[in-house]
């Protein structure tokens, strides 16, 4: 039997997964690192914690799964997005990864804009300049803090740099690319006229591969720190999304994800590249060599449960505690007893600015409707709707595209909860299913793996072959007529709130 190994770098922890080849979880390990915000919008991690989580899982696996080492064939490795990474000459750390969330980069994207239309942008790299990605956040390193851009000889991103822990290579590949704003996404390949405008040298990029493609073989030291042999094979992997289509299916035209994770994303894929002239959504290359996805983003989906829940729910935690049960099923329990649009209260879930459709870096967190009727319980369903109202938002703008999406699947952690899924499948007006399979981007990368060490022939084969369908969420009529005509005012709301936004960051 061969097995394979998908490698999750996320946001909160990273985690590791060990598979046989017919897709059966062997064994599984996870560490979770912290999240820095020196300052208002701003949001940093340590690459060096990813590297310790990293080798401290993928020991654990390998020792957990009793498989002789010499079957272990493959690793793919997937990851959050956009963060930047800046390497020395010895191949050092040399500041904080500003990771995807981040906001502080306003001012460059206004340098970005300045130097190329943004209809150029959008032709190119098929995104117009975004605060989140990655080209503006190397100028914001390189005219705040040139001292570090000057020592600087690699950026990589988050989940590449772990590529070159692992295997000493520098590379990328295209999914995780595209999100740089360095990429021609229809060409998959780097911009030099991007690069020539922005004056980045090209050299300080990785090589850049399709998703399945082989980049490299295992250290010695790392095969004989993890219990792994030096001929493993690390291939390309895909940025999270991407590597979460993989691990859920979504590899052919008509078929989508709605993933709620830290943020939230409604993911299509589609055999031609796709651009929006307004620049609402993403499109980037997928992890099907030669095709491409389209996807809105909520910055914060899963964020805002989180956030609400470590600030105020602490009688949940001691009765979760207490009860040997988790936190959020009981939450979940009561969200259930409130009825849909949760007494007219509104949640607009902007705690880290807003990307799609509003590409808006100011824009904060409201509660709207507060009324003396309300209860903690009417807020946490008025949060998990207010996240559903955003990504409606985003499936919205793939209907336009003319992304006829005709199966809908959720995962991600609030994937998991029945609520958000009839609240999903009542605002889509579409069926939503889940999967048996439940590790998502992890298995995704593994599925890349074994493509690249000639386990699978292809991505599609492999997918069709490893996953299979579970629960299945209808929409409930009343409530997705109720839901229209919240979603409507909540789309409302932000026009109106617009300009006191900008006034609120001014302060």
């Amino acid at each position: 039997m061969n097995y394979l190994i998908g490698i999750d770098v996320g946001t909160s922890a990273t985690k590791t997964v060990l598979f046989d080849e017919k897709g059966t979880v062997i064994a599984s390990a996870s560490q979770e690192y912290p999240l820095y915000q020196p300052h208002n919008g701003w949001a940093e991690q340590k690459p060096e914690d990813w590297r310790d989580a990293v080798l401290n899982t993928l020991t654990a696996v390998t020792a957990k799964s009793g498989a002789a080492k010499e079957n272990i064939k493959g690793i793919g490795i997937s990851g959050q997005m956009h963060g930047l990474v800046m390497l020395d000459e010895n191949g050092e750390v040399i500041r904080p990864s500003i990771i995807w969330c981040d906001q502080r980069t306003g001012a460059e994207v206004e340098d970005m804009l300045a130097v190329m239309p943004r209809e150029r942008w959008i032709e190119i790299t098929a995104n117009p300049p975004l605060t989140g990605w990655t080209a503006a956040k190397i100028l914001w390193v390189r005219k705040n803090e040139p001292e570090h851009y000057a020592r600087c000889r690699h950026i990589l991103l988050p989940k590449d740099y772990i590529r070159y822990i692992l295997t000493g290579v520098f590379a990328t590949e295209v999914s995780d690319a595209s999100g740089m704003q360095l990429l021609d996404v229809p060409g998959r390949c780097w911009s030099d006229e991007v690069l020539n405008a922005l004056s980045i040298d090209k050299s300080l990029l990785g090589t850049v591969y399709e998703s399945c493609q082989v980049t490299g073989t295992l250290l010695p030291k790392i095969a004989a720190r993890t219990g792994l042999t030096a001929e493993v094979k690390v291939v390309g992997g895909a940025g999270d999304n991407a590597a979460a289509a993989v691990g859920t299916g979504i590899v052919r035209d008509g078929t989508a994800f709605t993933t709620i994770g830290t943020s939230g994303v409604v993911f299509a894929h589609t055999s031609k590249v796709s651009i929006d002239p307004k620049g609402r959504v993403h499109t980037c290359c997928c992890a099907v060599p030669g095709a491409w996805h389209i996807m809105g983003v909520t910055q914060g989906a899963g964020l805002s449960l989180k956030w609400f829940k470590d600030q105020f729910c602490q009688d949940y935690a001691v009765r979760a505690e207490a009860e040997g049960r988790d936190i959020y099923d009981l939450i979940n329990e009561d969200v259930k007893t409130v009825p849909a649009g949760s007494d007219k209260l509104i949640y607009l879930p902007y705690l880290m600015g807003e990307r799609t459709p509003h590409l808006d870096p100011d824009c904060r967190g409201v509660f709207f409707g507060l009324s003396a009727i309300h209860t903690k319980k009417h807020l946490l369903r008025a949060v998990m709707e207010g996240v559903s109202y955003s990504l409606c938002d985003c499936n919205e703008i793939l209907k336009e595209m003319g992304i006829e999406v005709t199966q809908m699947m959720a995962c991600g952690g609030g994937g998991k909860s029945p609520n958000w899924r009839q609240m999903l499948a009542d605002l889509y007006q579409c069926t939503v299913k889940t999967i048996q399979q439940s590790e998502g981007p992890a298995l995704g990368a593994a599925i890349l793996a074994g493509v690249g060490c000639g386990i699978y022939p292809r991505v599609e084969a492999a997918c069709d072959a490893l996953i299979t369908e579970k629960d299945s969420t209808d929409p409930v009529p009343e409530q997705a007529a109720a839901y229209a005509e919240y979603h409507k005012l909540y789309q409302k709301l932000y026009q109106s709130l617009k300009e006191d936004y900008k006034i609120l960051a001014g302060l």
